[in-house]
């Protein structure tokens, strides 16, 4: 099968988005597909053709949200390009610039659009309206999101049930939403297949010893990623746990604010953003992972840390309670004393703290990127005997209408 993936985020840039997609183009040309990528050049207003122009990097506006460009619509300079590539299906991962080209060029050339919607985009309304008209923007939100995934997709993949509702209960959405969690390379995370020497010699570069509790959170640094309730929660941990660190990898709008604002806890080790093929190593020098996070679609940190055998630790959201089972795989708390109760079960209760690891790494082979790119090779499938079979049927009518013509 020939596939293009199209997305405005993609390695060296580095989120869950970008890791996810590499993850699957790995997957699926392991099994034989050929991948080919629009995707958006970060670095230059220019265009950029890698890996015998199975890459293509478009020029992008920079947004201001982050590292985020925006490109134009319709990039005139590769669409011969793709047309060359003779795609079986189109696999868009973004709704607007890269996402609206997507569904043009399948419009234009006939070919199947499939469609994973990753951002709660109602939960970053905030980054654009400061507070102001978040009511108005929500629902301008919401009609664009039913816009970009209703109106112009083939097939649309969700990666919870939590997304699944969004759609279905909220938003009324009336054709076929496929539940596919995302899956990681998992083996990147196992102990075994990391260097125990270079694990000990980053926590002696962190500053960690061998009698330490260590809690490693993982993400965004900015407002709704709610990382001031683990640093409160470590402040309280931290009192009466002086072994107790917290391990705050990744860089954000609020990293330097929060940085300042809890200088004085010398548990707290913020890291910063880390390069995206040593991050297994940060997670293998910890014990447990925590996440605070109301607004993710999934949360592919937690299946990281349970792949490392590091025990998740979740808010109660939907969107890790598909992954976590509370005291089976990992714990699930309501608020910061839940929190705080759990921490300290772990700090004390050695026996229970390997359990849960045990187990954690045994679920975490459900989310394996093989069984991750199988599931979305049905949907791909799916589309094109959806997309064949309207093809079929506008011909016959085009048939018809010319024998009643004759």
């Amino acid at each position: 099968m020939r596939i293009g993936i199209f997305t405005d985020t993609y390695p060296p840039y580095i989120n869950g988005v970008s890791t996810s997609i590499l993850m699957l183009q790995h997957a699926l040309e392991k099994q034989g597909h050929q991948v080919f990528v629009v995707t958006v050049n970060n670095e230059k207003m220019s265009y950029k053709y890698e890996d015998n122009n199975k890459i293509i990097r478009i020029p992008g506006i920079p947004t201001g949200i982050y590292d985020y460009r925006l490109t134009g619509i319709y990039p005139f300079k590769i669409i011969s390009k793709i047309k060359k590539w003779n795609l079986d299906v189109i696999h868009s991962h973004t709704e607007f610039g890269v996402g609206t080209f997507a569904r043009i060029i399948a419009k234009q050339f006939g070919i199947p659009l499939v469609h994973t919607y990753h951002t709660m985009y109602e939960d970053y309304v905030h980054y654009i309206t400061k507070g102001y008209f978040d009511g108005a923007s929500k629902k301008i939100v919401e009609y664009l999101t039913k816009f970009y995934c209703d109106k112009t997709t083939t097939e649309l993949i969700v990666p919870t049930k939590k997304t699944y509702d969004l759609f279905k209960q909220k938003y009324k959405f009336d054709r076929n939403v496929h539940i596919v969690p995302t899956g990681i390379e998992i083996e990147k995370f196992y102990k075994e297949n990391n260097k125990v020497k270079e694990i000990n010699e980053l926590k002696e570069k962190l500053g960690l010893k061998k009698e330490d509790f260590v809690i490693i959170f993982v993400g965004r640094i900015a407002e709704e990623k709610n990382v001031p309730f683990l640093l409160d929660a470590q402040n309280t941990l931290y009192k009466k746990y002086k072994n107790c660190k917290l391990l705050v990898v990744g860089d954000g709008p609020d990293l330097s604010k929060l940085k300042k604002q809890y200088s004085k806890n010398p548990s707290i080790i913020f890291v910063g953003k880390v390069p995206l093929d040593s991050i297994q190593k940060y997670y293998l020098c910890c014990n447990a992972f925590a996440t605070a996070s109301t607004t993710e679609t999934q949360g592919l940190t937690v299946i990281e840390a349970s792949a490392a055998s590091i025990v998740p630790v979740c808010i109660n959201d939907e969107s890790f309670t598909s992954v976590v089972i509370d005291d089976l795989n990992g714990k699930i708390f309501n608020n910061k004393r839940e929190y705080i109760k759990i921490m300290e079960e772990l700090i004390n209760d050695k026996d229970k703290l390997n359990r849960l690891s045990k187990q954690a790494r045994v679920s975490s082979e459900a989310y394996s990127s093989k069984y991750y790119a199988n599931r979305v090779l049905d949907v791909y499938n799916m589309a094109i005997k959806s997309k064949n079979s309207k093809k079929g049927f506008l011909s016959k009518l085009r048939e018809k209408k010319e024998v009643r013509e004759d």
